[in-house]
């Protein structure tokens, strides 16, 4: 009865003490998230944290208030060692095209940082009990550059290799590499080649997805209206043998139907997209990146990402990935969990070139968990309050790093207890 009564205390401390932006005083109320053992060799992984500039519309507000939760369980649980942050932590996509132009991160991650910071003194507090928290950059912060949250955030450890990426090795034997996954999805790495030409630039970090993320969050604040599309159609396959073709024609069929199943009230030759970033400086349509057939017979978007399929190879090479994806692959698979862990397996766990037993990804919002002998993938999921892609939110990993590795997934529930779900999301 006295521990209850000190977990209520304590999660009512909580909230009052994220109410007001500090972190509370009676955190220690809360329980450890398991009996820790001597050793402090427990690495924690989570991701696609998603906290927003603006809670009318950002995608964890809910959560958040439990992600605190856990963070306080964490320091409460002595063995863990490390917390990494898999990318997606402060949102700079999930905005509606309302929303001004951004034209300075260092301000506007700072205003998603105020707009959290129950959050940041959460992990500031995190890092004071001796458990180092380290960030590796996803696509819906891949503009959050070295600096930046070290500033916000002193002491918290940053990993960045390409541009908008980065993969971190650690681990006793460093045996463990963890990214945000973004890296092997045409949707979404960072391009700096489609729009080169168009915007005389080499920092267009944007791709697609940038823009499908902006136009999803203005249907979803517009009460998700079923408007009638009436976007052009591509209905000539082309030949097999024609494999830029196919990439295009692809391609094209999936933006049509993204596009129809986000119907938001922006007309299709509005120029809606206002954007002054990431080597962009205009504003764009829709109808500016939507693949039709070209009077030359080819297929491509006029304006935006013209030709996309044949700048995954620079962009692969641009963006550090390992062993090529051949664009056909990735654009017809990079929706699937399955593909992530090919990925995975393809780029470390079976290359001979590494000598890694454990790869957590983030990106999908899909747990996954699969154990291969003593190697292990999971992907950690997200904390997003309402989870479309998978039954389950607030999922995390928890690696034992040592002479051999032991890995798991876990479920964060609503009354702070954690259940063991690698079984579950296999």
């Amino acid at each position: 009865m006295l521990v209850k009564k000190m977990i209520v205390t304590g999660i009512l401390s909580t909230l009052v003490g994220a109410c007001l932006g500090v972190y509370p005083v009676q955190a220690s109320a809360l329980p450890a998230l398991w009996e820790a053992g001597a050793e402090k060799n427990k690495i924690i992984v989570v991701s696609d944290l998603h906290f927003g500039v603006d809670d009318s519309f950002a995608e964890t507000v809910h959560n958040r208030q439990l992600f605190l939760n856990f963070l306080q369980q964490l320091e409460q649980t002595p063995d863990v060692r490390e917390l990494v942050i898999a990318g997606d932590f402060l949102d700079e996509w999930f905005l509606p095209m309302s929303y001004e132009p951004i034209t300075d991160f260092k301000q506007f991650f700072a205003s998603v940082a105020d707009n959290n910071k129950g959050i940041i003194e959460g992990l500031r507090h995190l890092m004071k009990s001796g458990v180092k928290v380290t960030y590796v950059i996803g696509n819906h912060d891949m503009n959050l550059g070295k600096g930046i949250l070290t500033e916000l955030l002193p002491g918290i450890t940053e990993k960045h290799d390409a541009k908008g990426l980065g993969r971190y090795v650690t681990g006793d034997r460093k045996e463990i590499v963890i990214e945000h996954g973004h890296r092997y999805d045409p949707y979404s790495a960072p391009d700096r080649v489609s729009n080169r030409e168009l915007l005389k630039s080499d920092n267009t970090i944007y791709p697609p997805g940038y823009f499908y993320a902006r136009r999803g969050t203005s249907w979803v604040v517009e009460h998700r209206p079923q408007n009638a599309t009436n976007y052009p159609i591509l209905t000539q396959l082309p030949a097999k043998e024609d494999t830029d073709q196919k990439g295009a024609y692809f391609y094209g069929k999936m933006v049509e139907r993204l596009f129809k199943s986000i119907p938001a009230n922006e007309g299709f030759t509005e120029k809606a997209f206002a954007v002054k970033t990431g080597g962009f400086n205009g504003r764009y349509s829709l109808q500016d990146m939507y693949p039709v057939r070209q009077e030359d017979g080819t297929i491509s978007a006029p304006v935006l990402f013209k030709n996309f399929q044949r700048s995954w190879d620079e962009r692969q090479q641009q963006n550090d990935v390992w062993v090529k994806i051949p664009f056909l692959k990735a654009a017809s698979e990079a929706n699937k969990p399955q593909y992530f862990y090919n990925c995975a397996k393809t780029q470390y766990l079976d290359n001979p070139k590494q000598k890694i037993d454990v790869v957590v990804f983030g990106h999908t919002h899909i747990p996954d968990f699969q154990k291969d002998g003593e190697k292990f993938y999971a992907n950690a999921g997200t904390w997003v309050d309402d989870n479309f892609d998978s039954p389950i939110s607030r999922t995390f990993v928890k690696i034992e790093t040592g002479a051999k590795d032991k890995a798991a997934q876990y479920h964060y529930l609503e009354n702070g207890r954690i259940e063991d779900v690698s079984k579950k999301v296999k």
